[in-house]
């Protein structure tokens, strides 16, 4: 049975099948992104504090949050765990972006097997045109009817 699921999820029998893997690959193509982008504010955080807590003295006492607990640690402690930590999160990092090129390779090679294309709504184009509409009547007052 397992065999049959992956010959599923690599052929689609129908239109409908290739657009829900398509969308799939999209949605989990956004997450890596996402993850990323986590990821590299935490980096950045990570080195806001090395960059804060490298010229002092590293006997002086600092804190630090481990497990939703604040503990408290001389700078000479907590300045290479922070460095590793940082270190390992690069690492990270790098190992989605390579995860993300392999997701993009993937959704390339669906589009061009089944000649996908994305198609802009209508709704949206219609919608930049009333605000050039409205655009240009703008700053026109008008009071109510009827009244003198």
């Amino acid at each position: 049975m397992a065999s049959s699921s992956e010959s599923e999820r690599k052929e689609p029998v129908n239109e409908q099948m290739v657009a829900n893997m398509y969308g799939a690959l999209r949605s989990e193509l956004n997450q890596i992104y996402s993850k990323i982008t986590e990821l590299e504010m935490e980096v950045s955080e990570h080195s806001l504090v090395i960059s804060a807590i490298e010229p002092l003295d590293p006997s002086r006492r600092c804190y630090r949050m481990i497990g939703g607990v604040l503990v408290e640690r001389t700078i000479k402690e907590v300045l290479p765990a922070v460095q590793r930590n940082k270190e390992g999160l690069e690492e990270v990092i790098s190992r989605l972006h390579e995860a993300l090129e392999k997701k993009k390779k993937e959704i390339s090679d669906l589009e061009a097997k089944y000649k996908i294309r994305i198609r802009k709504h209508d709704g949206e184009a219609k919608e930049e045109d009333s605000g050039r509409k409205e655009g240009a009547a703008q700053g026109v007052l008008v009071g109510p009817a009827g009244e003198s």
